[in-house]
């Protein structure tokens, strides 16, 4: 091996993104509700922006082509129209010249406002927060409020807020209390902390507190359950085999008869497996679609934006005539400079988030158009390249124009990922997505003899006479996918009616 010291010379391509392409791609990326929460902020924290009555203001305020008064240092190169596409290498070329010949445009560090801005900024943030939704009670505001009508010792009531703090989204104890107390917990605390789970398993909903699902179910049984004692046996010690569905076996051993135990199965179906589930302070957000199809005249269906109020973010004319006056200090005017310029990068940001996601869902809606008229069965295959070459976008584009998007359609709200599917191809030659195949397997196991379920490979059987050639593993998969039980799971074992 040889070592040298020495110059050399190495050509290598690199692709670096602008700071205001990064924020163009993530405006891009944001659903409506995130998009409107972004903007709220920015104008709590920008003087320059407003949202305004009339939609065409605030075109003009990206409008290059007019001819308008001088402006002081301010209509250069960093107000022409910017275009959000990672497949322009010229835009990319342009927006790193302007970060490195306008650094200070791009700080972030900006001199603080006067006391009036101040004063303003203000306001908008209550206006903001005036409309931020009101908080979900979860599972232990719930619980705790129950707490505090109980006449308890304060030992008690401080070991019952622990573990009701403690507890899992569905309502569970998973930890046992000698871990959850710790080492140097005493026999005294281990008492109280008994005590208090008992306290705990007593409250609303029923079931809470426990630490299995034998215990959930057997918390919630009460006498006014008929035949409750056969269902605490049940649920002590067959369980399992309800699970499997054995029936005839749990009927043999315990001297019951078959339409017995369905009887008490049923009643067992009426408990919550879950009781803390019920309640809010998960992380599934609210679904805010971004775009609505509409149906027209001629049956064609065509998207429309949920945004269009964006569409009025312009700039204010009040403070932009106060980068244009020369009696203003220089500090002043190189401060509202720079918010003008990040005012504009923001509406062309959401501009071309516009007009980018509405070419987008209009291409999936014009392949998906047989799905919104006849049903989810008639879903297309389709993939995101293809959108891409539709749109003359990159795909990474398209990625991110679906990404956390809903579409609000006749047919219901999905997600707008939900539209491109892989698929295989049917004996006929013709491609076919696979949630076809699904819907078939849901339609043939509906239409089964329930004395005499198909098994796996049954159903491989009856799709081949269908047309769709798959092989038992997905047909395993896609049936424990679509939640659908075993063959022996779904067996009636009642005797057929003569």
């Amino acid at each position: 091996m040889r070592f040298s010291l020495g110059q050399e010379l190495r050509q290598v391509q690199k692709q670096i993104l602008a700071p205001r392409m990064i924020q163009s791609m993530e405006i891009l990326q944001l659903p409506l509700q995130r998009l409107e929460e972004r903007i709220q902020q920015e104008m709590v924290e920008n003087p320059f922006l407003e949202l305004r009555a009339d939609p065409s203001d605030a075109e003009e305020d990206l409008d290059t082509g007019r001819e308008e008064e001088p402006r002081v240092e301010v209509r250069s190169d960093l107000e022409k129209e910017l275009v959000i596409d990672e497949s322009s290498s010229e835009e990319f070329e342009r927006l790193e010249t302007l970060t490195e010949e306008n650094p200070e445009v791009f700080e972030d560090d900006i001199s603080r406002p006067s006391s009036n801005r101040m004063e303003e900024l203000s306001e908008r943030y209550n206006d903001m927060m005036a409309n931020v939704p009101s908080h979900e009670p979860t599972l232990q505001d719930h619980l705790i409020e129950q707490l505090a009508g109980l006449d308890i010792s304060p030992q008690v009531r401080e070991m019952a807020e622990l573990l009701i703090y403690s507890l899992d989204h569905d309502g569970y104890l998973k930890t046992d209390l000698r871990d959850l107390l710790g080492p140097d917990a005493t026999e005294e605390d281990l008492k109280a902390a008994q005590a208090a789970l008992a306290v705990v398993q007593q409250m609303d909903p029923a079931g809470v507190g426990a630490a299995t699902l034998k215990e959930c179910l057997l918390l919630q049984l009460h006498e006014d359950l008929p035949h409750h004692e056969e269902l605490a046996i049940l649920i002590r010690e067959h369980l399992e085999d309800v699970g499997e569905n054995r029936i005839p076996q749990i009927a043999k051993k315990r001297g019951w008869t078959v339409d017995f135990v369905e009887e008490l199965i049923r009643e067992l179906r009426t408990l919550n497996p879950k009781p803390g589930a019920q309640f809010g302070g998960s992380s599934v957000p609210n679904v805010v679609p971004d775009v609505y199809v509409e149906e027209t005249e001629d049956g064609r269906f065509v998207v429309q934006l949920k945004d269009d109020h964006l569409s009025r973010l312009g700039i204010n004319e009040d403070y932009r005539r106060l980068v244009e006056s020369r009696r203003s200090a220089k500090q002043d005017r190189d401060f509202f400079r720079r918010k003008l310029t990040h005012a504009q990068w923001l509406i062309e940001a959401v501009r071309q988030r516009r007009n980018t996601l509405r070419k987008v869902a209009q291409a999936i809606v014009d392949h998906q158009q047989r799905f919104l008229r006849d049903g989810p069965e008639y879903i297309e295959p389709l993939k995101m390249q293809q959108i891409a070459d539709e749109v003359g976008v990159h795909v990474t584009t398209v990625s991110r124009a679906v990404d956390d998007k809903w579409i609000e359609t006749p047919r219901g709200i999905f997600p707008l990922k939900r539209f491109f599917r892989s698929g295989t191809v049917a004996q006929d030659g013709q491609e076919i997505a696979w949630d076809k195949v699904r819907s078939m397997l849901q339609e043939i196991v509906a239409a089964e003899d329930k004395q005499n379920p198909l098994t796996d490979e049954d159903l491989v059987g009856e799709l081949a006479r269908r047309g769709v050639n798959v092989n038992r593993r997905t047909i395993t998969k896609y049936r424990q996918e679509l939640g659908i039980p075993s063959s022996r799971q779904r067996k009636d074992w009642r005797p057929a009616a003569k």
